[in-house]
């Protein structure tokens, strides 16, 4: 039988599945970017009268696709946690489809 060091096996265990619940919080992002491109703008002015603007844009490959937000997080799910989630996408009561 072949000894494992704990290096090698703090690998393993990171490489392993993630909680459901864990999965689930990551997955409802990446769906959420798949159903529409997220963005934020912003504007300031100081008392000096110097003027500040950005912008940020999310768009994902899944929403370039056309992806289903419900397919993505589905998969996304199973891959992180190793099962399905415990409430369909569209059954989420946080969900604004």
């Amino acid at each position: 039988m072949k000894k494992v060091t704990f290096p090698a096996l703090l690998l393993l265990v990171a490489c392993g599945p993630m909680s459901l619940k864990e999965a689930e919080r990551q997955c409802f992002e990446r769906a959420r970017l798949a159903q529409q491109p997220r963005g934020e703008i912003s504007v300031g002015a100081s008392s000096d009268g110097q003027t500040a603007a950005g912008l940020e844009l999310n768009v994902s490959s899944d929403f370039l696709l056309g992806k289903d937000p419900s397919a993505v997080y589905e998969s996304c799910v199973m891959s992180k946690a190793g099962e399905p989630p415990s409430i369909p996408l569209y059954a989420r009561p946080d969900w604004r489809g």
